[in-house]
């Protein structure tokens, strides 16, 4: 057919230096989706999801367009669709993973052994 071409042959007619810089953005962009661009990435609907978080799709369509929201709530949607959420602070000269929601995906009856006296009273 006129005008299609194989994405290979096109990919093929390009300079090296543009091969380069097209697989860096395409790393990138790899790397970088908001929630509904990785839910579907995952192959998962948004009502599968919602089954899994026991609330509605349309409470999934929200939480996918909002800009900001608990740390817990995108812990709970991460980990609906099979992951875990990693909190980083990155700094000019280094990175530190932040540790204060660790417990937050622990089954509510495993308890830190710090907090262990707190939760026998």
């Amino acid at each position: 057919m006129a005008g299609r071409h194989k994405f290979s042959e096109l990919r093929a007619r390009m300079s090296p230096e543009s091969q380069a810089r097209a697989d860096e953005k395409s790393a990138k962009l790899e790397m970088e989706m908001n929630l509904s661009e990785l839910r579907r990435a995952m192959q998962l609907s948004q009502e599968e999801i919602a089954a899994i978080l026991h609330v509605g799709q349309g409470s999934v369509a929200k939480m996918e367009k909002r800009a900001d929201m608990l740390v817990g709530t995108l812990r709970r949607f991460i980990q609906a669709m099979g992951g875990d959420l990693e909190l980083i602070a990155r700094f000019p000269n280094h990175s530190v993973k932040i540790e204060n929601f660790s417990s937050l995906s622990k089954p509510a009856n495993e308890v830190e052994p710090s907090n262990a006296h707190q939760a026998a009273s």
